[in-house]
């Protein structure tokens, strides 16, 4: 078998030094457009079996020509790379386990052409989404009726620092449309777009963590898959105390907006001038990160209210060097990879996790994710007034 990763940064490494360890693959191909970032991958993993190729991938048809011959891709790329990746994956009949989850119905419409070529996709196969959609799936289907699901994650600095208690881990463009883009949510079974910044709630998370607070954001593949099983679903953002209000200063001021404006003859956008203000302030005093997980999912069972609780506290992985958001955004990837290399998912089509990870393939990949270093601690409790949120 033949893996291709596309992108050797932090993420695209990490998937390559997990996945070697699978006796099933024969030739691990590492693709990045930088030969420093290729060559430092290939020094990590330091297996005979992983090979470095310098390669465009800016579009479908150089994505194509690398991906042809291999049995399955995994795509650690920007956004804007996610649909050229699927539609390359299809073309060359390669199955494709894709980290980004935007842009899910435009990837669902290709459905019918995934299976034609007799391949899976699966988009959104991170942290979040990714663990958290098959967290509130599984919680669900655990139901008799499920009144909401929350789906909770952020990847927050294990030092903050003022004055906005946050730091960039990835690319920054990505974290701005947190506060730009409408959330897409479910209620009732239908689709709804919230506006960003909204849904404010505090909240609090075990030590190293303590006081937080979370927005409402985007539910991707989550509220289309699960919007027919459950009354409500939501997911949200975590940050610490005090940074979303701050951001929502901004926004309401026009530093978020995309609108040029022109400033002594020179056309500028807000949001690319804030962009550009805020890196500096975003970069932190580490690379020291916690990931935070919480998915409740309530509704009734046998007649009473019950609530599904799955937690996760991860920090910075200190024996493989690596951040938390890369170890838990990089090893569901690799280990659906896996899976698909080793026979046990066998679907074709367009299916994201939380169509995938459920039933009895739900606890064996927990208990693989923690083998790898991703504890999530479960709890069912009785609840007496189902708080349902607003």
């Amino acid at each position: 078998m033949h893996v291709v990763v596309l992108g050797t940064g932090m993420i695209g490494t990490t998937v390559v030094s997990e996945i070697v360890t699978n006796p099933n693959i024969e030739k691990i191909t590492a693709v990045d457009g930088l030969k420093e970032s290729v060559d430092r991958c290939i020094d990590i993993s330091a297996e005979p079996k992983v090979i470095g190729r310098v390669a465009s991938l800016e579009n479908e048809s150089e994505i194509y020509e690398v991906i042809k011959d291999a049995d399955v891709a995994i795509a650690c790329l920007p956004h804007s790379l996610s649909m050229p990746a699927v539609n390359a994956a299809i073309k060359a009949k390669c199955n494709l386990v894709d980290l980004v989850g935007s842009k899910f119905e435009e990837k669902y419409k290709l459905d019918e052409k995934a299976k034609e070529a007799g391949i899976i996709i699966v988009p959104g196969c991170g942290v979040a989404p990714g663990i958290t959609n098959f967290l509130a799936a599984k919680g669900i289907e655990m139901l008799d009726e499920a009144e909401e699901a929350v789906m909770i994650c952020g990847g927050i600095p294990r030092n903050p620092v003022p004055p906005l208690w946050y730091q960039v881990v990835f690319r920054l463009e990505s974290v701005m449309g947190l506060y730009t883009r409408p959330a897409l949510a479910a209620e009732n079974g239908k689709l709804i777009n919230l506006p960003p910044l909204s849904g404010l709630e505090k909240m609090t998370f075990p030590e190293p963590v303590g006081e937080c607070e979370a927005v409402i954001t985007d539910a991707h593949s989550a509220a289309h898959t699960l919007k027919g099983r459950v009354n409500k679903l939501y997911e949200k953002t975590v940050r610490y105390a005090g940074h979303w209000n701050k951001m929502s200063v901004l926004s309401e001021l026009g530093f978020l907006d995309e609108e040029t404006v022109e400033i002594d003859g020179v056309s500028l956008s807000p949001k690319k001038f804030t962009e550009k203000i805020l890196e500096p302030k975003l970069r932190g005093t580490s690379n020291e990160d916690i990931t935070v997980v919480r998915v409740e999912v309530k509704g009734k069972s046998n007649g009473k209210q019950i609530a599904h609780t799955w937690e996760m506290v991860d920090c910075y992985d200190h024996d493989r060097g690596i951040t938390s958001m890369a170890k838990t955004t990089a090893i569901p990837a690799m280990l659906m990879a896996s899976w698909i290399i080793n026979g046990r998912v066998t679907e074709t089509g367009v299916l994201p996790i939380e169509e995938i990870i459920i039933g009895n393939r739900f606890d064996p990949f927990i208990r693989e994710l923690d083998d790898r270093g991703i504890t999530i601690n479960y709890v069912e409790s009785l609840e007496k007034d189902l708080q349902i949120h607003n």
